[in-house]
């Protein structure tokens, strides 16, 4: 595929008008980048002290630790994105494809190895249960069906109308979008474990397997096809990359730049964002806005209530959001070897365990983890004879009620206890770097509305025409991009959501 050379532009040209972007995560910089290309003159304001969001990087003790974001499953994605601005992204960035893609290790000490080659997975799933086999061929059929139907055919409209909806259905029909992807795994296979080894994806998007669309099996396709990788030097290489590429377009970014407030100015029709006012008092006019921050703080704190008929208030809090995270971050002085890249660590329970963190809003005394260990891929994150380690618990978001600042050490002690029993003799002995991010974190560090993670829980009636819309249904000249949007959470959901604005976002010369 060919794609025009980027528009001749420098931040000189004072008559191309400005974008503002709001946040610099995955989203917030592909729009800008994509922004820059289409000759905006684009300027991103980021609360934080460095440039990634979610997908910030911590450096601590000589050791780098991603706090978001750790596997990229649709490089073509990047690969799209630097070729708009006539670059190419492996230029810049080297991803190493995981092999396995992940190790499911179960409560009783058996494990599956996920992987991208076929006979494997066969021999994995016979390794388990033989008589499921023909299960599984029928439930990789589904999967590649959704997979066409949604992600090929369905994932890059912009949902703008309802007609686009209308149009939607009928594929929503064949891929038997109300049934939940646990009800799908179920249909296919009688393995208990098996069941939770095809049915666990979505919880890396902050869906619970048990009410999200059966639609994300897609996930699975994708992943056969294009693999899981690991950015090398971690997922933060690529967005410093991604701020390299945007800066050789002309496009600023300022941080410690908090935006309390986007500007609107009432009118005729509906009211029109002219800028944002930022914490320090600042006003700065903009022809656009584009919001990268959480949608759901974008319009519950930073819209006024009298211009959104459609994100009001009550409508916010009736929405079910996703759920949160508590995540460990620790460096050790000795290596564990045996340990593969990505793990997930599964607790007792699996479906209440769900029920508790999606339903019930509770913290409970069990837990299921993933377990991140990049210097088994990437000596550069660690020193020399060290690891590097993130550990995620998935936990109900802040209608909990827990005191994380007065429990987090607890409970992670309760994780280390867990995974030196498990996994990492004589952890305890090792640790030398620690730190930990919690749901109150989330919100108070991150501005994520109730300090859910990946924002509007992504069932079926809060995806896709249902979910916030990458043009505003509220604000002209306000544009949203992220994982609180369409398509959704991950990092392929946030970059196509930047993708969408050519949809809907005119080149800056009608704006001029």
């Amino acid at each position: 595929m060919t794609h025009p050379a980027p528009p001749t532009f420098t931040p000189a040209d004072a008559q191309a008008p400005l974008a503002l972007v709001i946040g610099s995560g995955f989203g917030g910089l592909a729009a800008a980048i994509r922004l820059a290309v289409r000759g905006w003159r684009v300027q991103v304001l980021e609360k934080l002290d460095g440039p990634g969001g979610r997908a910030y990087v911590w450096k601590q003790d000589g050791f780098s630790f991603d706090a978001g974001p750790t596997i990229i499953t649709a490089p073509f994605l990047l690969d799209e994105l630097w070729a708009t601005a006539g670059r190419t992204f492996s230029d810049d960035v080297e991803l190493k494809l995981m092999e396995p893609f992940y190790r499911i290790r179960f409560d009783d000490g058996t494990w599956f190895d996920y992987t991208g080659d076929p006979d494997r997975m066969r021999a994995e799933v016979a390794r388990f249960a033989p008589e499921d086999l023909p299960g599984y061929e029928r439930f990789l059929v589904e999967a590649h069906k959704c997979y066409q139907l949604g992600f090929i055919e369905l994932g890059g409209i912009a949902y703008n109308s309802i007609s686009d909806l209308l149009w939607a259905l009928p594929n929503m029909v064949r891929m038997r979008g109300w049934k939940s992807i646990w009800k799908l795994a179920c249909e296919h296979m009688r393995n208990p474990k098996l069941r939770v080894v095809f049915s666990f994806h979505p919880l890396l998007i902050g869906g619970n397997p048990l009410a999200v669309t059966g639609i994300y099996s897609l996930i699975n396709s994708l992943e056969r096809q294009f693999g899981v990788h690991w950015a090398m030097g971690g997922t933060g290489a690529i967005i410093r990359a991604m701020v390299k590429l945007l800066e050789s377009l002309g496009g600023q970014i300022r941080y410690n730049a908090e935006v309390r407030k986007i500007d609107v100015q009432p009118g005729p029709g509906r009211p029109a964002a002219t800028g944002v006012t930022l914490a320090s008092g600042e006003r700065i006019p903009a022809a656009i806005v584009v919001s990268n921050a959480d949608t759901m703080w974008t319009y519950r704190h930073l819209i006024d209530a009298q211009y959104r008929r459609r994100w009001t208030d009550a409508k916010i809090e009736r929405s079910k959001h996703s759920m949160s995270l508590f995540v460990w971050y620790f460096g050790t002085n000795r290596r564990w070897d045996e340990v593969p890249h990505h793990m997930m660590v599964l607790g007792p329970r699996y479906e209440e365990l769900l029920r508790d963190i999606f339903k019930r809003h509770v913290v409970p005394e069990d837990f299921s983890l993933y377990l991140h260990r990049p210097s088994a891929s990437d000596p550069s994150v660690a020193p020399p004879g060290c690891d590097a380690f993130y550990v995620l618990s998935p936990v109900s978001h802040l209608d909990s009620g827990t005191d994380w600042p007065q429990v987090a050490e607890s409970y992670r002690q309760r994780v280390e206890q867990v995974l030196e029993r498990a996994l990492l003799p004589g952890l305890s002995q090792h640790i030398v770097s620690s730190r930990v991010t919690t749901p109150q974190d989330f919100q108070d560090r991150l501005l994520s509305y109730k300090g859910a993670a990946f924002g509007q829980e992504p069932i079926l009636l809060q995806s896709a025409w249902f979910r916030p819309h990458n043009r505003s249904e509220d604000i002209d000249r306000l544009f949203i991009v992220g994982a609180g949007t369409h398509p959704g959470a991950g990092v392929p959901g946030v970059l196509m959501s930047a993708k969408m604005l050519e949809q809907v976002l005119p080149d800056a010369k009608a704006f001029a």
